[in-house]
């Protein structure tokens, strides 16, 4: 989608409450009087989160360097640990905002910090100020993800006018992990269980499947790196999808932790465009 420079915001907020939406997903609630600062950015946009290291009660920023696209080194003892998650949601009245997050376990760095979250931890957030397009806008849409993609397919699906149809294939680890997600819309919903996604996915097999819109159509994809590259070679050379039709983007690779896959993602991302 159309991005533009906008500053960047950080603010160091604390855990306000959490709470289970579904066994494996879990919400928290963060609080600080820096939340308002948040109040122009896009519901569903990505944002940083940065973790602190045990024993360390202050969130130590890092400098991010956009030639390199990576993060300017920080001594071990105070450097977070960063990773990518999505903007849910905001009430400014309670200054609260809020991210979800799979619950996977503690292998994840991210998900056992929700797991074993408490009122009072400490959580940095940074991301961009400013509004921004989150999905192309098209009478037909598709839109398709595993469970790390619902904060941004929820907030899609809010936002699509009444008028709007489409079909949304969402993965989650078991039929107690379906959500009810909120639209105007006339969406079909297909949701898929897979309690072992790391090892692998028939989310790819199940899009083939569909009827798919010919004209006036918007696709929005966002899964494992494996099966964001087998939907959108699918949907641009054999469906005949242009590039403004349909935005794909993998947001983990099974194996290999956010970091370590980064490069490998964002060079797939671009050569997909």
């Amino acid at each position: 989608m159309s991005k533009q420079n906008f500053k960047p915001l950080q603010a160091t907020l604390t855990v306000s409450r959490k709470a289970y939406i579904t066994p494996h997903y879990i919400r928290i609630f963060l609080t600080g009087e820096s939340v308002p600062a948040f109040s122009n950015t896009t519901i569903g946009v990505n944002n940083k989160i940065l973790i602190p290291p045990a024993g360390i009660n202050t969130v130590y920023f890092p400098e991010f360097d956009y030639d390199k696209k990576q993060w300017k080194p920080q001594p071990d003892e105070i450097r977070p640990i960063v990773r990518t998650y999505t903007h849910r949601g905001i009430n400014l009245q309670k200054k609260e905002i809020y991210i979800d997050f799979v619950a996977h376990g503690d292998e994840g760095s991210a998900s056992s910090w929700a797991i074993h979250a408490q009122k009072g931890d400490l959580l940095g957030v940074l991301m961009k100020d400013g509004k921004s397009e989150l999905y192309g806008k098209a009478a037909n849409y598709l839109l398709v993800g595993d469970a790390t993609a619902i904060p941004v397919l929820g907030a899609i699906l809010e936002d699509l006018p009444e008028t709007a149809k489409g079909i949304c294939i969402i993965e989650v680890h078991s039929k107690e992990d379906e959500q009810q997600l909120s639209t105007k819309a006339d969406i079909k919903f297909i949701w898929l269980y897979n309690s072992s996604p790391q090892l692998g996915s028939n989310i790819a097999a199940v899009v083939k499947q569909q009827s798919l819109p010919e004209h006036s159509r918007s696709g929005y994809v966002a899964a494992e790196f494996s099966s964001v590259k087998e939907i959108r070679h699918y949907l641009r050379k054999e469906k005949g999808w242009k590039q403004e039709e349909l935005y794909a983007y993998s947001y983990w690779k099974s194996g290999v932790a956010e970091d370590k896959s980064a490069t490998e993602r964002y060079e797939e991302n671009e050569s997909g465009k």
